[in-house]
């Protein structure tokens, strides 16, 4: 069973139905990991969020929606609206009814849109354990959309067959063809209500994540393709980090790990800090993860028009005193709301990226090196001075250096070789990751 070939998009399958049908789980199922937050609490999931799926060979992306409900106010109606765009932009439509009820005036309101799509549409009858409850599922022909498929998302039963009749119904290639290429991909991080959605909707300019003012509201990571000065990126709207994984649950637990694997998966990270109030701890740790995964890093603060001078001054003295092992970051300050500063963010974009992957020539970087060593060689260790003997960059984004010396260098000396190398080539950015290799003895050094 060969995969097809990675390149190129892929077809569309969305996952819609009222909230606490089951959507998740049955993601899960078809995706084969636990990759939708799942938990039995109705909405759960808040945004539409895309995973890729394979089965015999066939590749194609699955969207999780929100919970559908023509009816819903607020919150509600924005969930509704993610799941009704889902709907629009899919190339199959998996619509989930828990069978175990029954048929809704939701379910019913839903079908009568879907019968109006042009996209097809699969009808799933979720929790179906048993052969007993299979009639259950026989009652939601009364839906108008076919033939129900009896599955249980939870134990896997009649899974194979839906995903078969999945690939029957998908075309051989997607109705939207994104360009070739791709675009650069940014993680946009912080800790909850610094800011995000409204950033993520103000780039898009259309509410494509759910904004709320209740902290901790967006639950997934959201992609979205914005135009922003005059270059296509993709952002992911990611969970705001609240504690550390070990110590979170639930939704949280779920949602902090998907947080760390969109950082992962991202070239450049957005850290949004909120201008108005005091750079925590936790605002300290997405930064940490940021550095930690070797991602170029653009620091936001954002709502930066609502605060007074003295709180400017203030906030400079925090920056100086908190942030002073991030002075490479490239820093803006925005305000979501009101649009200020935010067309600058391209800008600090490329100049992360660029630094992120920039290679300095070997015979130059050894050069640069040899006259720094010369005019402040590295401290005695034991009596003796290690000796630098070659310096090479092993890898870009980020960049790596190498240096090869006769003995240990100490922390103090390797922060001050990267201070002299940003000085040299800028690097604004990007973190430097600088090892030794230490290369004892006389055959050695003269092998060098």
């Amino acid at each position: 069973m060969s995969e097809e070939g990675t390149g190129g998009p892929l077809p569309v399958v969305a996952i819609v139905g009222r909230p606490n049908v089951g959507k998740s789980t049955l993601v899960n199922r078809i995706l084969g990991r636990r990759a939708a937050v799942v938990q039995d609490i109705p909405g759960v999931t808040r945004d539409r969020i895309s995973y890729e799926g394979l089965w015999n060979g066939r590749r194609f992306t699955v969207t999780d929606t929100g919970g559908w409900d023509p009816k819903a106010e607020g919150l509600g109606a924005s969930i509704s609206r993610q799941a009704e765009f889902a709907m629009r932009t899919a190339d199959v439509i998996v619509l989930v009814v828990d069978s175990s009820v029954g048929a809704t005036d939701t379910d019913l309101a839903a079908a009568r849109i879907l019968r109006r799509s042009d996209r097809p549409v699969i009808v799933v009858a979720n929790k179906v354990d048993d052969e007993r409850s299979e009639s259950n599922a026989a009652e939601l022909w009364s839906l108008g959309l076919g033939e129900p498929q009896p599955v249980s998302a939870l134990h896997g039963r009649g899974s194979g067959d839906l995903l078969d009749l999945v690939l029957d119904a998908l075309p051989e290639a997607p109705r939207e063809q994104p360009e070739e290429g791709g675009p650069r991909r940014v993680a946009l991080v912080g800790r909850p209500n610094v800011g995000k959605s409204s950033l993520l909707n103000r780039l898009a300019k259309e509410e494509r994540s759910v904004v709320d003012s209740v902290a901790g509201t967006t639950v997934d990571p959201v992609d979205s393709i914005i135009s922003l000065g005059g270059e296509d990126w993709r952002f992911v709207d990611t969970a705001g980090l609240r504690r550390k994984v070990n110590t979170a649950s639930g939704t949280e637990y779920y949602a902090s790990l998907r947080t760390e694997a969109a950082i992962q998966a991202a070239e450049v990270a957005v850290v949004l800090l909120a201008a108005d109030e005091v750079i925590s701890e936790q605002d300290q740790r997405v930064i940490t993860q940021v550095i930690e995964a070797g991602r170029a890093l653009v620091i936001a603060f954002n709502k930066w028009d609502a605060i007074d001078e003295d709180r400017h001054a203030q906030l400079e003295r925090e920056i100086e005193r908190d942030l002073a092992r991030v002075k490479w970051a490239t820093r803006v300050n925005i305000s979501a709301a009101s649009g200020r500063g935010v067309g600058k963010l391209a800008d600090h974009l490329r100049t992360a990226l660029a630094s992120w992957e920039t290679r300095v020539p070997t015979a130059e970087l050894n050069a640069y090196v040899r006259q720094l060593v010369q005019e402040t060689p590295p401290p005695a260790r034991g009596g003796r001075a290690p000796k630098i003997k070659y310096v090479t960059q092993a890898d870009v984004r980020p960049p790596r250096f190498v240096v090869f010396s006769t003995g240990f260098l100490e922390a103090g000396y390797r922060r001050f070789l990267e201070r002299k190398l940003r000085e040299r080539w800028g690097f604004t950015g990007t973190p430097l990751d600088i090892s030794v290799k230490v290369r004892e003895g006389r055959g050695n050094d003269r092998k060098s």
